[in-house]
């Protein structure tokens, strides 16, 4: 680990260097100074301690040798024997990586009886298919998944790893990074890459109030995930993936977890698959507002959706909240009623075919996003369409 070294020689006067420190970590104790624990390595201390204090970084911090990782790799992740939409939405985006630095695209199988899912990666744009076949793969357990995942970035050495933003990409994405003491960004938003394989991480953060953009220079493989609906599905191709097959040791597909059975849940159709969709803001007076939205949402065969300001009044519930810290849609239309436009909601959002806003400041941020802004009264311009919507369908 990086680490400051004292000279204690140079140390002529110790109470002004300690109030170098903003965080007080420099302490002076039995005629010499040391660094706590508080430090932050800000290194205000070296650049104004006058010599007494320098930054040192052993082999590990200076960096890797970016040529021995080359490559995109897309972990897939299966549905009851089919590959998730967000696997193929990842391919997509990681050519177009791939093609800016002249990479190759690799997606990553883990399973059992993987025939068919093997077929239906190789209708797209990949030039490498690693599969781990085993019946102990059946079904997710972390141990063995993220065993096979390391063995997989052992082989190959791909400069960066995608991950789908599920709640198997968020159990399995950490744990692997961690074991490569790398870095790792959760719901990404964007992804760009930089000619020496830099991967550009963009996400927001302190809750939407700004866009952190995160890069690792200096750590490889370079992991982030995304979510479901963020890219843009990708165009099938003649098949040309190689397909490789790889076995784990029977020690690496032990787990602790024990698979009992599998009990699923009463289906319904969330807002992830609607295309329709009228979202009520917190721009609504009372609760009894939402069935006006409501209503304009059944008339178009949508459904209703919400802001996280609604779910956490408790007027909505959650699965209905649209946002990075609720659900991301892409649907064919979108319509946006008393909604501000907060980061974290537009990102879940600005995908959409078609958006439309009704909001009574025109200068919101929805409408940097939509397609099509209505400033005015959403009490007044909801009613006018519903009779409108009415009318048509009665004539």
């Amino acid at each position: 680990m990086a680490k400051i070294i004292i000279h204690q020689d140079k140390a002529a006067d110790p109470q002004a260097l300690m109030s170098l420190c903003p965080f007080g970590a420099i302490e002076y104790a039995n005629g010499e100074l040391s660094i706590s624990a508080a430090c932050r390595m800000c290194r205000i201390c070296c650049k104004k301690g006058g010599g007494v204090f320098e930054f040192a970084e052993d082999e590990a911090d200076k960096g890797v040798d970016k040529s021995l990782w080359q490559g995109i790799a897309v972990v897939a992740e299966l549905v009851d024997g089919t590959v998730h939409p967000v696997t193929l939405e990842l391919l997509g985006k990681a050519r177009e990586l791939a093609d800016k630095t002249n990479q190759k695209v690799s997606c990553i199988l883990i399973g059992c009886g993987l025939d068919k899912c093997i077929a239906e990666l190789s209708q797209y744009d990949i030039d490498d298919i690693c599969v781990y076949d085993d019946a102990a793969l059946k079904h997710f357990r972390i141990e063995p998944y993220c065993a096979a995942l390391e063995d997989y970035i052992n082989f190959a050495k791909p400069s960066v790893v995608l991950v789908g933003g599920t709640s198997v990409g968020r159990s399995l994405a950490p744990r692997a990074a961690a074991r490569f003491r790398s870095g790792l960004t959760a719901d990404c938003t964007v992804l760009d890459i930089q000619t020496n394989t830099d991967l550009d991480q963009i996400r927001p953060a302190y809750g939407g109030n700004i866009m952190a953009h995160i890069r690792t220079p200096k750590h490889r493989p370079q992991f982030a995930t995304v979510r479901y609906k963020i890219f843009a599905m990708p165009e099938k191709c003649a098949p040309h993936a190689a397909v490789t097959k790889r076995e784990l040791a029977a020690e690496k597909l032990q787990s602790g977890i024990e698979f009992l059975e599998m009990r699923r849940k009463q289906s319904e159709r969330g807002i992830e698959d609607a295309d329709v969709i009228v979202v009520a803001g917190r721009g609504l007076k009372k609760p009894e507002d939402i069935a006006m939205v409501q209503e304009l949402a059944d008339l178009l065969g949508g459904q209703l959706g919400s802001t996280r300001a609604m779910v956490e009044a408790g007027w909505i519930d959650a699965k209905r909240q649209i946002g990075l810290s609720g659900r991301t849609v892409k649907p064919k239309l979108i319509i946006t009623c008393a909604v501000s436009g907060a980061v974290q909601f537009a990102a879940g959002m600005n995908g959409s075919e078609l958006i439309v806003a009704i909001n009574s400041d025109a200068s919101a941020p929805i409408f940097n996003i939509a397609h099509v802004g209505i400033v005015g009264d959403v009490y007044e311009i909801i009613p006018q369409l519903i009779e409108k919507i009415k009318a048509e369908k009665g004539a």
